[in-house]
């Protein structure tokens, strides 16, 4: 099969990754392989490839927004047939077994494996992993546009939840990009007031044809308190301006996989109970929720879609910003 391969970190301007013929992978016990339709662009796989993140692996195969067909399915596999689409997320495979695993928060295994970090992923035309890990993905979106669900709308939804607002509340989303785009679509299906703030004139028009019941940029004031707010882009100097913005008890979810320096200079800011959590990875029950509610209504995601052997060439694009929307790479 042909996959893109990463061997050494580098800047992706220097195009790290190279296109080869390696082996079909073969399905193991347990395991289902995938004929990948097509896998979305994820910043992480860039903070991979430039060593923002670790090499856990080398050689390795990036990308953890698959989306495909099963063409071969291991021994004991109960929850996938061959012709079944499925999805592969950034969670790749827990123990099952440690305190978090058995308390309900396999996301933050201390044994767990990501797509396209600790195992190969979907940059490449074939993918195996564990069939309990592999998602059921609607039937009437095209894979082009289930791609980006994977790892954008579940991490989202993951941010949502960890809010804990409930219907009639309010949330404030800092920063408008594809991951944000998907919270408010099912922020408002779930009845919350979502307040939009950002710079770009052409996030803050997506954001009110996306229904936003507010939106401002960071010099305006809102007109009222949030009862929660999420942070998108990773910037360290956004979360006292946030936290400034809330009620009091009010939550403050970090959504990045890194940050800048953080700091709260202003004790107030953080008084009255306010609180802030960081987002760590995805669960698999979060995955099934999500796609779901995608499913149900229909939610909308800009894409970009470009060739399969030109990944090399947009990954520099999707770091410097320059794709509207998600960038997915069709394979087939």
């Amino acid at each position: 099969m042909k996959a893109w391969i990463l061997e050494r970190q580098a800047r992706i301007e220097n195009k790290p990754i190279r296109l080869e013929e390696i082996p079909t992978p073969e399905p193991s016990d347990g395991e289902i392989r995938i004929k990948v339709h097509a896998c979305g662009i994820c910043r992480t796989d860039i903070h991979v490839a430039e060593g923002d993140l670790p090499l856990k692996k080398s050689p390795l195969i990036l990308g953890h927004e698959v989306v495909g067909i099963v063409d071969k399915v291991g021994k004991d596999v109960t929850s996938f047939q061959l012709g079944d689409r499925a999805g592969v997320a950034w969670l790749n495979h827990a123990c099952g077994e440690c305190e978090f695993c058995l308390s309900g928060m396999e996301n933050l295994c201390t044994g767990a494996s990501f797509t396209g970090w600790d195992a190969d992923g979907g940059y490449a035309e074939y993918t195996v992993l564990d069939g309990d890990f592999a998602y059921h993905v609607p039937d009437h979106l095209a894979f082009e546009e289930l791609a980006p669900l994977l790892c954008p709308g579940i991490a989202g939804y993951r941010s949502l939840k960890l809010t804990e607002t409930k219907k009639g509340q309010k949330v404030g989303l800092y920063g408008f990009g594809p991951t944000a785009s998907c919270v408010l679509q099912v922020a408002k299906h779930s009845g919350l007031e979502v307040f939009v703030v950002t710079r770009s004139q052409k996030n803050r028009d997506a954001a009110r044809e996306l229904g936003a019941d507010w939106i401002g940029t960071y010099e305006d004031n809102p007109p009222t308190p949030f009862d929660a707010g999420i942070i998108f882009p990773p910037a360290g100097n956004l979360v006292e301006f946030a936290l400034s913005q809330l009620k009091g008890n009010g939550r403050l979810i970090l959504a990045p996989v890194y940050m800048t320096p953080i700091e709260i200079n202003d004790y107030n800011n953080i008084w009255l109970e306010r609180s802030v959590k960081s987002l760590a990875h995805i669960s698999r029950q979060d995955g099934r929720e999500f796609l779901q509610i995608a499913g149900e209504i229909h939610l909308k995601t800009q894409i970009e879609v470009f060739p399969f052997d030109q990944l090399a060439d947009i990954l520099p694009l999707v770091k410097g910003g320059k794709v509207e929307g998600n960038a997915v790479i069709k394979i087939v």
